[in-house]
């Protein structure tokens, strides 16, 4: 063997043995002739156990079909050599895909085949990397395909390189016609000049583009976002993102126009009550004070019917007053301890008279074990019973009326109370009982030409039950009539006895109770009214026309009550009272009783945030002036005691 040779040798042993590629030599009939050691690590087996596995599972096989064939030609000489991967799993549950070239070996250059040779390369790494790309390509495609928002792509020159199916809703153009053109078409020459200047800050571009042209002419309102499009640390184009916030610019418009038509609603509705009760409280006033004068049985009888049709009318702005409050929201709940029988028993009293017109029976059953001390809201308790009550004696002719309250269910510290009233009426036709509590819905009633109303006392009566996280329903009364069943939660407790208070009477007060009062009311009907309520109980009030002449009657003389009007010339009483509360010393300050027609949810409170002691609505009546004198001289007491 001549040194050429044996250096050839030499060298081939050594790339066999040390080269970083496998190796393997496998005999045409497909048997192991030799493997190098990176074969070996490679496919993840020692050199002995690699040769007692078949070559044709672990090398010659492929999931294509043609692997045959190829074989055939690198056998003819067709081709020199032919590459497959393939993807292994080790013993250590690695995964390993390699890239195999099989070629042949021959006895000289177009000589007889001698063994084949496969070269193994590892290329996990960089199959690896393709799948990430390819996840990644797989992410943006999705992300592109699926978006609700528009994304465009273009490049340095402005020209659109891509976009996505909310492109062609956005601007009416198939994303092919889009590619090429310039994105100026969508967001302007100046803003695209802004971008590709790259001389201020994305956020404040972003913030001018509000409106894109659709194809049609029309413009839609669009959030935008620009970010740069960076591959290998260069920037090399931009993403456009546009969301369509049209429908939701229309929607907030929309919830806007809403808050303020309640606002308006609210405004209108202390308006129509100031406006309203102002007159009315003329009417009932005066009506009141010529009842006591002497009459004779004609007057009387006049007299009476326009106090009754006072009543009426107060009733009916009452009605559209509180649904106003519960259908805003502002109807609150107050929580006292109260009786529940005496709740009952005190509306069945202010109902008797109506009843006793029509000659009706009351009929009132309490089960056992209902608790009678409960703890809630009794005015609005009351509210739901006399609707239910007064709405079973418009329409019941003749007959009885019945309350029950037949069950209790505890819940927590709270008790579910079942109430049902039911009258022996004219009933409800079973295609109106959905209707019922529908505000307004009596309006049209079938019923309400010979009762009248207003449409609204069982739409207030659900809302309140609804308040008291309860339901309300009507349903036929078997013996003719109607029932309405509703259930409210309420706490219950053991309380000792609630003593009844005296019932307040209107009596002249004692010589030693007498009172300095002063009247401020800038119309002259309820002035004479409220002067003429006093002197009938006993009093001799000086009267003002506006806020500014109380101050100054105030710091001239010093008065016990003032009955301030809110709404006046000059100064308004809420302004006076502030200016009463800075400038004179506590022990001369009046009890400033706030006298107004609003009776909104709020009212109380802001007049006495301005200083007032006390609220009372028009129209006015004496028990209600009696109570505050009262509550004046039961301050004054304390004070005296004390």
């Amino acid at each position: 063997m001549d040194e050429v040779t044996f250096n050839q040798q030499n060298m081939f042993a050594h790339v066999f043995n040390y080269a970083p590629i496998g190796i393997a030599l496998i005999s045409l009939d497909q048997r192991w002739i030799d493997v190098n050691p990176a074969a070996c690590q490679i496919l993840g087996y020692k050199r002995a156990e690699l040769l007692t596995m078949d070559p044709t599972e672990l090398i010659f096989s492929s999931g294509t079909d043609d692997l045959c064939s190829k074989f055939g030609e690198l056998l003819e000489g067709k081709i020199s050599t032919f590459s497959l991967e393939k993807k292994y799993l080790l013993t250590n549950d690695d995964i390993v895909w390699v890239s195999l070239h099989i070629s042949v070996v021959r006895e000289g250059a177009e000589g007889k085949p001698w063994y084949y040779i496969a070269q193994i390369v590892d290329i996990t790494a960089t199959k690896m990397t393709e799948q990430k790309l390819q996840e990644s390509v797989e992410r943006y495609t999705s992300l592109k395909k699926y978006n609700h928002d528009t994304i465009i792509s273009f490049d340095l020159q402005g020209k659109i390189i891509g976009g996505n199916v909310m492109a062609e809703k956005l601007t009416g153009r198939q994303v092919s016609e889009l590619i090429g053109t310039s994105i100026a078409s969508v967001i302007g020459e100046d803003s695209l000049a802004r971008i590709l200047a790259d001389n201020e800050p994305y956020t404040e571009i972003e913030s001018s583009i509000n409106h894109l042209l659709h194809v049609d002419g029309s413009y839609l309102e669009v959030l935008v976002t620009i970010a740069p499009i960076i591959v290998n640390n260069r920037s090399i184009g931009f993403y456009l993102l546009i969301k369509d916030i049209t429908e939701q610019k229309k929607l907030l418009i929309e919830k806007e126009t809403a808050v303020r038509t309640n606002e308006v609603k609210s405004e209108f509705m202390a308006m129509m009550s100031h406006e309203i009760r102002t007159p009315m409280n003329g009417v009932i006033g005066m009506t009141d004070l010529l009842l006591d004068t002497p009459l004779d049985d004609e007057q009387k009888e006049y007299v009476t019917i326009i106090r009754k049709s006072g009543d009426t009318l107060l009733g009916i702005i009452n009605d559209i007053l509180d649904f106003s409050k519960v259908e805003s929201g502002n109807a609150e709940l107050t929580v006292e301890p109260f009786n529940l029988n005496e709740a009952i028993a005190e509306t069945f009293d202010t109902l008797m008279p109506k009843a006793m017109e029509k000659n009706l029976e009351f009929k009132v059953c309490i089960k056992p074990g209902i608790p009678q001390n409960i703890i809630g809201d009794s005015l609005k308790i009351r509210q739901i019973m006399l609707n239910l009550i007064g709405n079973a004696i418009k329409f019941t002719p003749r007959g009885s009326i019945g309350v029950s309250v037949d069950k209790a269910e505890a819940e927590g510290e709270y008790v579910r109370l079942h109430f049902a009233v039911k009258d022996t009426g004219i009933g409800v036709p079973e295609d109106k009982v959905p209707y019922l509590f529908e505000p307004f819905y009596q309006a049209d009633h079938f019923m309400v030409r010979q009762e009248g109303g207003t449409g609204l006392g069982l739409a207030i009566t659900r809302k309140l039950v609804q308040l008291m996280d309860g339901q309300i329903y009507c349903e036929p009364n078997p013996g003719g009539g109607t029932i309405f069943r509703f259930h409210i939660l309420i706490q219950a407790e053991l309380l000792p006895a609630i003593p009844l208070h005296e019932s307040i009477t209107e009596k002249a007060p004692q010589p030693e109770e007498e009172l300095s009062i002063l009247i401020a009311e800038d119309n002259e009907v309820n002035r004479l009214v409220l002067i003429r309520m006093l002197e009938k109980l006993g009093y001799r009030p000086k009267a003002v026309s506006n806020g500014a002449e109380v101050v100054e009657e105030v710091r001239r003389k010093k008065y016990d009550i003032v009955f301030m009007d809110i709404q006046m010339p000059v100064m308004n009483g809420m302004e006076a009272s502030r200016i009463l509360r800075k400038t004179i010393e506590p022990g001369n300050l009046p009890y400033i009783v706030a006298v107004t027609a609003n009776a909104l949810v709020g009212d109380r409170e802001r007049y006495m945030s301005a200083g007032m002691n006390e609220y009372i609505s028009k129209p006015l009546h004496s028990s209600a002036i009696l109570t505050v004198i009262q509550k004046c001289l039961e301050g004054k007491r304390r004070k005296v005691t004390s």
